[in-house]
């Protein structure tokens, strides 16, 4: 094969992921809504990508479980649900579960101890008053903290369904459980605890902490 044949190949890729990033990132700006109907047009405006791209994005979309083509209908953003919302937690759960018992052996002491610096750091912002940004960061602490448990399992098929499950996860915390200024302190909390157990060495306390943590929000998501 030509160079210039795999440079094509090379940019077609790279322009199909910039595309997923352009539509993941218009899921959770919530400037495309679960559960709306869109076209193709429709994408190409909100992504800024050419429709071809759109057009070789939507399979993947669609094995994702982002998109669904409905018949005499057209194409739809996945919805909220109840069946969402079991399912997606049920496969956090189950990855995390598995991941948090083989982090708990391998973490340095020096993660650790960064990670704990983060949250406490956020607890006291929060304490001091939890505006936005405050929220918005913990936030990210909160998203990070899970993924970097995972991504230590240093398994890149576990961590890109993961990663599709998290959008998933997110487009349920908009609506249900996305962190307030309220729910900061609790869920900073739940994971210094999960970081005390890793900080113990014992997998059985983290993978408890953990299970508790994800079935708090599991149940805040569900209303219960």
């Amino acid at each position: 094969m030509a160079d210039h044949d795999v440079r094509d190949m090379q940019e077609d890729v790279n322009l199909r992921d910039k595309a997923y990033r352009a539509f993941t990132r218009g899921l959770l700006s919530q400037a495309l809504k679960p559960g709306q109907f869109i076209s193709q047009r429709e994408l190409v405006d909100s992504t800024g990508f050419p429709l071809g791209a759109i057009r070789e994005l939507i399979p993947r979309l669609e094995a994702e479980g982002l998109i669904r083509t409905i018949p005499q209908r057209g194409m739809q953003i996945a919805q909220v649900d109840l069946s969402l919302i079991q399912q997606a937690f049920q496969f956090r759960l189950f990855i995390e579960r598995e991941a948090i018992a083989m982090f708990v052996t391998t973490a340095t002491d020096a993660e650790l101890a960064r990670l704990r610096a983060a949250h406490e750091d956020i607890m006291a912002r929060a304490l001091a008053g939890a505006d936005q940004r405050v929220v918005d960061d913990a936030q990210q602490i909160d998203w990070d903290f899970h993924d970097r448990i995972v991504d230590a399992l240093n398994n890149t098929i576990i961590s890109n369904n993961y990663r599709v499950n998290s959008i998933k996860i997110r487009l349920i915390r908009q609506s249900q459980t996305r962190l307030e200024s309220d729910l900061v302190g609790p869920v900073m909390r739940d994971h210094l605890n999960v970081l005390d157990a890793l900080d113990r060495r014992v997998p059985d306390l983290a993978v408890e902490t953990l299970s508790e943590h994800i079935e708090r929000a599991r149940r805040r998501a569900l209303g219960v």
